[in-house]
C-alpha cells in the first residue's frame, strides 16, 4: 500500500482550489480541499444517480491518499491555533489515568490470569500466577509484539483446558484481519501455526484440537474448521460452510466445558449445533433448524441445554431442553416471554442462573438458585448506570462476577455471593485527582413526534469552582449529546475519565437513547430499523429540541457526536435539521448508505440487509434514499463540522466520510469549518495504543471547546 510524501501533499494542496473563495478566514490558511470530480452515472429502478466521488473508492491508487494527506494538512492548520489547548488537554486526561496498573485476576483452571499496565507503555500486558499466589509468568506483551508496527489489537485469547497452551490472534493493520498463533506456556514459544483471516478459535477438551473459523471475500465467518496442532492446515477438516450470505458462523464453547456450540446467525434469524467437548471428531447436532425471525442461543448444565429464544416473543423469553431430544418439541419453558422486561444475557453456573434483563431502559441481573427455585433482584443505586457480567470462567461456584459502573462512577469489579446476596467490591478503577461527589447525573425523557418518550441520560458538574451548587434549571449550557440508534445495541451509560476536561468546564454531556437501539426491548430495535429507520433521526432531534427547550442548552451552544451508525445519525439528522446543532462531530460515520447497500461485494452489505433494507427492493430503496446523508446533502447552511476516519477500517471504509466531505464542500454556503480527519495507520476504533488514543480525544475535545469558546 502506497502513501504520498509530505512534498506531494503540499504539492496538491498548493494547485487545488478553495471550495469558497470568499470563505473569510482568520489567518492565512491553506485552501480547503477540493477534491476531482469524476463522472460516474449509478443506475437502480431505472433512477439515474450520480457520484462523482465514487474514484475515492480506489485504495491503491496514490491520489486518494494525496487527497486524504491534503485534508489531514488542511485540518491540522486549521487546528494549529488550538494545539496549546490539545496539549492542556493531553495532560489533563493523562492526569486521570493510573498508568501502572493492574487487573482483578480471573480464576481459570489451576491459574489466575490478568493484564497490567505500566507507565509510558502503550498496551497491555498479560499475565498469570498458580493459584493462589504463584510468581508471575508473562503470558503476551503487546508491547513486543507492537514493535516496528504502527497498529496492533488483540482479537482471540484462550488457553487450553490443560493450562499448556495459548490460541491468540492479533491485527495489524486496523482492518479487523486477525492471525491466529499457537505459544506453548510452558516453553514460552510459538509452535508453527500461522492461521489467517481467523474470526475465532475455541478448545476441544483434548487440548489438541481447535475449531477456528475464517472470513470469506467480503469478510464474513463463513466456514468453520477442525485443526490438529502440528498438523499441516491443508489437512484441517472442514466441520461446517454457511452458504447463505445474510449468516455468519461462530464457535464457542460452554462455561461447563462440556459442549462447544456451532452458531449460524443473521440479523434476525438463528441456529445452532453442538457437540460433546470431548469428542472433538463427531458428529454435530442440530439444536432446532433456521426458521426466519427465530433468534436463539444455548447454554448447557446437567443433562439440560438452556436456551433463550425469541419464539413466543420479541424480548426472549428462557426454556430447557434436554441434551439427549434438544429439539423444540422438547422445550420447556422455566422464563416467561414479558413485554416490559427485556432478556439480554444468560449465565448459567451449576446451581445458580443469571439473567441479564433490561426494564425501563436500565439493566438488572435476576438470580435464581436452581436448587430451590428462588429467585431475588440484585439492585443498583444510581439514576443512570451499567452492570455486566465480567469473566466467570468456573462453573462449579455460587460466586457471580460482574462490572458496575455510571457517569459518576468508576468501573468497578464486584465478586456476587449468590446464596448471602452480598457484594463484595474487589477493584474500583482508580482515577487520580478525581473528585466524585462534584459530579451528578440523571435521566430525563424527551417526547417524539409520535407520542414515544425517548430516555436521556445526563451528567454535569453540579460544584464548581464558585462553590455553588449547578443544577439543570441553571441553564443553558454548554452540551454535548450523542446518540447510535442502530443494531439493537443500548447506549451504555459508562465512566470515562477523558470525559472530565469536558464537565470540568461546565459542559453537560448527554446520550439520546433513541430508537433502533434495544434500551427498551426489542421492539425499540424493530421501530428503528428498515423502513421505520427515520424513527431514530426524528428521536434524536426530538431529544435535542428538549434539551433546548428545557433551556439546559441552546442551539448556539448544543454540540453532537456519533460514530458508525452513530455517525450515519449524525449526517442524517444535520441534513434534516442543521439550524439545531452548533457543532457536530462524526466519527468512522457511515454516510454513503444507499451506495454502500447497493454493493453485496462490500464488506458487512449482504448480512445488513435485514437492519437497513437490501436497495434491489424498490420500496426499500426508495426509503433509504430518503434519509441517506450523501444522497442528501443540499445547498445551504450546515454547522460546524469535524469529520474523523481511518484508512484501514473494515467496518466503514474510508471513503465514505471522504467523498461526503467532497460534496458537502461544494454545497455548504457558510464559513464554518468543515473538517476531515483521516488515521492513516489505524482501523474502526482508531488509534490502538492507549497514548495515542489520548491524543486522539485531546484533538477532537479541543476542536469543540474551541467553538463553544472556550480558549483554554
Amino acid at each position: 500500500m502506497r502513501f504520498t510524501s509530505l512534498l506531494m501533499v503540499l504539492a496538491m494542496a498548493s494547485t487545488i482550489r478553495p471550495a469558497l473563495a470568499d470563505t473569510p478566514v482568520a489567518a492565512p490558511l491553506p485552501a480547503p480541499p477540493v477534491a476531482k470530480r469524476v463522472e460516474k452515472i449509478v443506475t437502480l429502478h431505472g433512477e439515474a444517480r450520480s457520484d462523482p466521488y465514487f474514484w475515492l473508492r480506489d485504495k491503491p491508487n496514490p491520489e486518494v491518499a494525496a487527497y486524504l494527506e491534503a485534508e489531514n494538512a488542511y485540518t491540522a492548520a486549521v487546528m494549529k491555533p488550538t494545539e496549546p489547548l490539545q496539549d492542556a488537554l493531553y495532560s489533563e486526561m493523562l492526569s486521570h489515568v493510573k498508568e501502572t496498573d493492574l487487573s482483578v485476576p480471573y480464576r481459570e483452571g489451576e491459574w489466575l490470569y490478568y493484564f497490567r499496565t505500566e507507565k509510558g507503555k502503550q498496551y497491555r500486558i498479560y499475565c498469570r500466577k498458580k493459584f493462589p499466589d504463584g510468581p508471575e509468568q508473562v503470558i503476551l506483551d503487546l508491547n513486543e509484539l507492537a514493535k516496528g508496527q504502527k497498529f496492533m489489537a488483540l482479537g482471540r485469547y484462550a488457553v487450553s483446558d490443560d493450562g499448556n497452551l495459548l490460541a491468540y490472534s492479533t491485527d495489524n493493520t486496523g482492518f479487523r484481519q486477525y492471525t491466529l498463533f499457537i505459544k506453548d506456556l510452558r516453553a514460552n514459544a510459538l509452535w508453527p501455526e500461522r492461521i489467517e483471516k481467523t474470526t475465532g478459535a475455541v478448545w476441544a477438551a483434548d487440548n489438541m484440537t481447535l475449531f477456528y473459523a475464517v472470513e470469506d471475500a467480503a469478510k464474513r465467518p463463513y466456514r468453520v474448521y477442525r485443526h490438529r496442532l502440528l498438523e499441516p492446515q491443508s489437512t484441517d477438516v472442514l466441520v461446517y460452510e454457511e452458504k447463505d450470505e445474510r449468516f455468519n458462523a461462530s464457535i464457542g464453547r460452554t462455561r461447563s466445558r462440556a459442549w462447544l456450540v456451532l452458531s449460524a446467525h443473521s440479523h434476525t434469524t438463528s441456529e445452532s449445533r453442538v457437540l460433546e467437548a470431548d469428542k472433538p471428531t463427531g458428529e454435530w447436532i442440530l439444536v432446532a433448524p433456521r426458521e426466519q425471525e427465530h433468534e436463539y442461543d444455548v447454554d448447557h448444565r446437567g443433562d439440560l441445554f438452556y436456551i433463550r429464544t425469541n419464539s413466543g416473543g420479541r424480548n426472549f423469553r428462557l426454556v430447557t431442553a434436554p441434551v439427549t431430544a434438544p429439539g423444540r418439541a422438547n422445550w420447556k419453558e422455566i422464563v416467561p416471554h414479558r413485554a416490559d422486561v427485556m432478556l439480554e444475557d444468560v449465565d448459567l453456573f451449576a446451581n445458580h442462573l443469571v439473567l441479564h434483563e433490561r426494564a425501563n431502559g436500565l439493566p438488572r441481573f435476576t438470580v435464581t438458585n436452581l436448587t430451590t427455585n428462588a429467585a431475588h433482584v440484585v439492585a443498583f443505586p444510581e439514576p443512570v448506570y451499567s452492570a455486566f457480567g465480567e469473566t466467570n470462567r468456573v462453573f462449579y461456584t455460587n460466586v457471580f462476577r460482574y462490572g458496575y459502573q455510571s457517569f459518576v462512577t468508576p468501573n468497578s469489579v464486584f465478586d456476587y455471593d449468590m446464596d448471602a446476596k452480598t457484594s463484595k467490591l474487589l477493584k474500583e478503577q482508580e482515577v487520580p485527582l478525581y473528585d466524585r461527589t462534584l459530579y451528578k447525573s440523571e435521566r430525563l425523557w424527551a417526547t417524539a413526534s409520535d407520542g414515544t418518550k425517548i430516555p436521556i441520560s445526563l451528567v454535569w458538574r453540579a460544584k464548581m469552582g464558585d462553590g455553588k451548587t449547578r443544577t439543570l434549571k441553571d441553564g443553558p449550557f454548554p452540551a454535548w449529546l450523542s446518540g447510535y440508534g442502530s443494531y439493537g445495541y443500548p447506549y451504555a451509560v459508562t465512566f470515562s475519565s477523558n470525559r472530565l476536561p469536558l464537565l470540568d468546564r461546565g459542559v453537560v454531556v448527554a446520550i439520546a437513547h433513541i430508537r433502533g437501539g434495544a434500551e427498551m426491548g426489542k421492539r425499540w430495535h424493530d421501530d428503528g430499523k428498515m423502513l421505520k429507520k427515520k424513527n431514530t433521526f426524528t428521536d434524536f432531534i426530538a431529544s435535542a429540541e428538549f434539551l433546548v427547550s428545557q433551556k439546559i442548552t441552546a442551539k448556539d451552544r448544543l454540540v453532537i457526536s456519533g460514530g458508525s451508525a452513530g455517525g450515519l445519525l449524525m449526517g442524517a439528522v444535520t441534513n434534516m435539521r442543521p439550524d439545531l446543532f452548533h457543532a457536530v462531530v462524526a466519527h468512522v460515520p457511515f454516510v454513503d448508505v444507499l451506495n454502500t447497500m447497493s454493493d453485496p461485494t462490500l464488506p458487512l452489505t449482504v448480512g445488513e440487509y435485514e437492519e437497513w433494507g437490501n436497495p434491489a427492493k424498490k420500496d426499500e430503496y426508495d426509503y433509504i434514499k430518503t434519509y441517506s446523508p450523501y444522497e442528501n446533502l443540499r445547498k445551504g447552511a450546515y454547522p460546524v463540522m469535524l469529520v474523523m476516519t481511518s484508512f484501514n477500517d473494515s467496518q466503514v471504509f474510508y471513503h465514505e466520510p471522504a467523498k461526503y466531505v467532497a460534496r458537502l464542500r461544494t454545497l455548504k454556503t457558510d464559513a464554518n469549518p468543515l473538517l476531515l480527519r483521516t488515521n492513516m495507520a489505524a482501523g474502526h476504533g482508531g488509534a490502538s495504543g492507549r497514548y495515542d488514543n489520548l491524543h486522539e480525544a485531546a484533538f477532537e475535545w479541543a476542536f469543540v471547546l474551541a467553538q463553544l469558546g472556550f480558549a483554554k
